[in-house]
């Protein structure tokens, strides 16, 4: 007779409450009310909220399961901390916006909990096979996410691109862990830890290494694989961008670190200059493209490619310092950019969307509360103290210093000062020009606010209080390293 093999889901507890909430969601769409789907945001939202909880629960245990292809240590449980608020974000800006489009569905919600529990399991993956699995539990959702306003054009060809680039990326990272596993005998980060040492010069691993480095680089959007990520920002629903821009990328962060090193550390010597090379062309390619945008959704998105360059500095940089400072960033990156998306979805122009920058022209003297928190989480994108942005780049540049890797260090700092006109030229429309014709209005959204509010205090308070934050972010790290 043979036996089961233990399975403790203690390390699945928090992915489990959000697959449970969705599948609630699913449930009660099937019961009226048909009009109206808020009360699904509600149910949604206590879902990622009752993760949340779960998370911070099960702080300082380290549970295993499905032999070590699961680990929810510190290091998960940070980056499920920084998925959670993105997520409940997201739904709380996802409210009104829906309603106002005329798209409201419960699907949506499901969705958005399902892909959401994609990214917290790619956080906690300690075997390549689980990185794919998750990968692709997110990316499915998120695909079709982005195609949500079937009426429009450019969100159906959104939905496509997004689909056939992420296929692509998809079989190059497959096509990676087969020939890592060739190379090593194992798909389990630990095992091909133990295995490297004699693997590194091996032609199999190093291809492997760079087709895995080539898949994380699409879902991450680095130069030169960001094609996809204009036109699905664009195209895609405001509320879906911003989850795009914030939790998947912290998603796919965490198993490259998770990967980088803890499984592939020997052979940093292989893998560091590649790293910084993409990390000096990922960052400099988003800054100056993004200079030449008129759209705000497209500018964000060579933005967003830009701030994955600034994080890669990190991963070149290495050690506890780095990895730490890539946690922290995140954090303060996710408030940071949902709460820009957030006002973009509150904003209104002849019953459309405002997402041309001279449709803020003037806003702030029509609706002062809400250019000030554009201009404020903008300030934090720039990097302008003392703001959670400016802290987050402190630490990243100071851990490339302290790496050795000062002339990284020199040519982020650079990209900094130019990504600073395209976002400081978006303040100077707001309360220095005045709209052509009719200027962008406010759409009132009570949940909008509370949104922004969250958005807003915890930039600040990461700004002003950063301490113990990169504390926790550098300790969440350290077992990494060991």
């Amino acid at each position: 007779m043979i036996g089961a093999p233990p399975v403790s889901l203690g390390a699945l507890a928090p992915t489990l409450v959000l697959l449970g909430a969705a599948i609630v969601v699913l449930l009660l769409d099937l019961l009226p009310p048909r009009d109206d789907k808020t009360h699904l945001a509600g149910v949604a939202l206590a879902g990622v909220i009752g993760a949340l909880l779960m998370t911070l629960t099960r702080w300082g245990r380290d549970q295993r399961a499905f032999h070590d292809m699961i680990v929810l240590d510190n290091y998960a449980l940070f980056v499920d901390v920084v998925i959670c608020y993105a997520a409940a974000l997201v739904i709380l800006l996802s409210i009104d916006y829906l309603r106002r489009q005329g798209v409201q569905s419960g699907e949506y919600y499901a969705l958005l909990l399902f892909s959401a529990s994609g990214m917290m399991l790619m956080a906690s993956a300690s075997d390549l096979l689980v990185v794919f699995l998750a990968l692709e539990l997110m990316s499915l959702c998120l695909y079709v996410l982005a195609g949500l306003f079937k009426q429009r054009l450019a969100s159906g060809e959104a939905s496509m691109k997004y689909f056939l680039l992420g296929a692509f990326a998809s079989s190059f990272l497959l096509y990676g862990i087969a020939l890592t596993y060739g190379a090593t005998g194992s798909t389990n980060f630990e095992r091909i830890m133990a295995a490297a040492p004699g693997s590194t010069r091996e032609p199999l691993f190093l291809v492997g290494l760079a087709l895995i480095l080539v898949g994380f680089g699409f879902k991450m959007s680095a130069a030169p694989f960001h094609m996809w990520a204009p036109d699905v920002y664009q195209g895609a629903p405001t509320s879906v961008t911003a989850l795009i821009a914030t939790g998947s990328k912290a998603a796919a962060f965490a198993a490259l670190i998770r990967f980088l090193l803890g499984a592939v550390r020997p052979a940093q010597p292989d893998w560091s200059p590649l790293i910084w090379g993409l990390a000096a062309v990922t960052m400099t390619l988003g800054n100056l493209v993004a200079i030449a945008q008129s759209n705000l959704k497209r500018m964000l998105a060579y933005s967003s490619v830009a701030h994955v360059g600034y994080m890669m500095v990190g991963l070149v940089a290495g050690g506890t310092p780095g990895a730490g400072a890539i946690l922290y960033y995140l954090f303060a990156y996710t408030f940071t950019t949902a709460g820009t998306f957030g006002v973009l979805s509150l904003c209104e122009r002849a019953g459309e969307e405002a997402v041309e920058v001279g449709d803020y022209a003037g806003l702030g003297r029509r609706h002062p509360l809400l250019a000030g928190a554009l201009t404020l989480f903008l300030l934090s994108l720039v990097g302008i103290p003392p703001l959670a942005g400016f802290v987050g780049k402190f630490y990243l540049f100071g851990a490339a210093v302290q790496g050795g890797y000062v002339w990284l260090a020199v040519i982020a700092v650079l990209n900094s000062a130019i990504a600073a006109y395209y976002y400081l030229r978006v303040i100077v429309y707001m309360y220095m020009r005045e709209p052509e014709g009719v200027g962008a209005v406010w759409a009132p959204s009570f949940a909008g606010g509370v949104a922004l509010a969250v958005a807003a205090a915890g930039i600040v308070l990461l700004g002003v209080m950063p301490a113990p934050f990169a504390e926790l972010a550098q300790s969440a790290v350290a077992p990494l390293l060991r």
